[in-house]
């Protein structure tokens, strides 16, 4: 294993971060600001003669550079249709950049809080926003990103969980046990459903990824973009109790469909999205463990506690996807 294998941002220094923006012509003043990311690295550029930028770096080995390029131009594609999602900016010709082995993507820096949820007026809007992106997104479908299927949200996360040795050997049967179950619960609902039209998706479209301001959102961080059912963009928006979430649900739909038709079907994969996710994130923390920032960040993710309540988790997901789907 290479150096870059294993700590895959050693040599990304401020140094050479401000040589990669002044490889393409923007000049930093030196101050650098990391943003919240643990996937890619992000910061805030401070620049003398303009604005600050966001400059991205993508982590080595996820996307190709054909699989990232899809999701700028689904992006632009967007901003073009006057949907505030923000879009890479385009240098010498290229939205994607390389310097000394790091791709890096810049940005112009949106401000905003994150979306008041509890609101149904701020749920109504941004339903709103969502069916837009989607309408774009049913347009045409991306060649090179990959689907959302159980197989690799599920079942690969599995197996590089067993097979990599990340849970207590005391607690390894009763989990293995128990996520086949969640993952037959999930597998029966995708069935359920039937077949379902696949769209190119946000992928990741939590209140995280949601910039608001007293005009609206801003839309941000598609590097999860991916094809999948419409509702993998809203069910991530809904917590709290089942009246509480199909109340949100409610509001949610209303704005969505003043712009585009949910098929209801989709509701019946929402336990079933929500499992295939907390088993993906465990298999996530686990295959980024050698990046020093994780062990740093979830230091409790190898802890006897952590894997109790995974379990605890998982069972609460067998039952919720053995109940009738939520109503809008």
């Amino acid at each position: 294993m290479t150096a870059r294998n294993a700590a895959p941002y050693d040599g990304l220094s401020p140094d050479r971060i401000l040589d990669a923006l002044d490889s393409v012509g923007v000049r930093g003043d030196g101050r650098l600001l990391a943003l919240n990311s643990f996937e890619n690295r992000v910061y805030q550029v401070w620049r003398d003669d303009a604005p600050p930028v966001v400059a991205k770096f993508y982590r080595p080995a996820r996307w190709t550079d054909e699989q990232i390029r899809e999701e700028h131009a689904f992006v632009l594609e967007l901003a073009e249709r006057e949907i505030p999602a923000v879009p890479p900016l385009e240098l010498g010709g290229s939205t994607l950049n390389e310097f000394e082995g790091f791709r890096f993507a810049l940005y112009e820096r949106f401000g905003g809080r994150a979306p008041e949820l509890d609101r149904r007026e701020t749920l109504v809007r941004i339903g709103r926003y969502i069916a837009r992106i989607h309408a774009v997104g049913a347009m045409t479908p991306f060649s090179s990103r990959p689907p959302l299927t159980l197989d690799e949200f599920g079942v690969a996360s599995r197996e590089y969980l067993l097979q990599h040795d990340f849970l207590p050997p005391d607690l390894r049967i009763v989990w293995q046990g128990v996520v086949d179950q969640a993952l037959d619960g999930a597998r029966r609902a995708l069935q359920r459903a039937g077949r379902i039209v696949l769209l190119r998706l946000h992928g990741d479209c939590h209140g995280g990824n949601v910039l608001w301001t007293d005009a609206g959102a801003h839309f941000v961080d598609f590097d999860d973009a991916r094809m999948g059912p419409a509702i993998q963009d809203l069910w991530m928006l809904l917590s709290g109790e089942r009246a509480a979430m199909e109340e949100q649900l409610a509001a949610l739909l209303e704005g969505y469909e003043d712009f585009r038709e949910l098929d209801r079907r989709e509701l019946m994969l929402i336990e079933a999205l929500r499992t295939l996710r907390l088993v993906h994130y465990c298999a996530w923390i686990a295959r980024r463990w050698d990046d020093p920032a994780f062990p740093l960040a979830f230091p409790w993710f190898n802890s006897q506690r952590y894997w109790q309540d995974r379990i605890l988790e998982l069972r609460e997901q067998i039952a919720a996807m053995d109940e009738p789907p939520l109503e809008a």
